[in-house]
């Protein structure tokens, strides 16, 4: 299983073809207490940097974005009964949707979990 990051804050898992993606640590702590998520429906289709997921804290609205192209296989309904799941585990149970990957070549602009640490003591 791989981790990689995105300089938009998600984080995404990969295990064989299919990839997990939410939000980081990193991301949660600046939104703040999350009071609604919203995640895409099986058999969506995405291409890289699309708008996949929406959520909203007491803070701000944002928009959640596919870090790399494929066809949703599942969203996390959890996330949507009980949006608060993302600020307490937001790198584990928190997490928005699940996708077959289209094109695997598009995680090699990813980070990994070092080099994403790293950028992020730099802001």
């Amino acid at each position: 299983m791989s981790l990689y990051f995105t300089k938009d804050h998600e984080w995404i898992r990969v295990d064989g073809d299919v990839a997990t993606v939410g939000i980081s640590n990193h991301a949660q702590e600046a939104l703040g207490d999350i009071v609604f998520a919203e995640v895409p429906d099986a058999g969506k289709s995405l291409s890289k940097g699309d708008d996949a997921a929406v959520v909203e804290s007491v803070k701000a609205a944002s928009d959640v974005y596919a870090p790399v192209g494929g066809e949703v296989v599942e969203g996390n309904a959890a996330v949507g009964d009980d949006p608060s799941l993302i600020n307490r585990d937001p790198e584990g149970e928190g997490w928005f949707f699940k996708l077959k990957l289209s094109d695997p070549s598009e995680l090699d602009g990813l980070m990994d979990e070092a080099a994403y640490r790293e950028w992020v003591a730099t802001l």
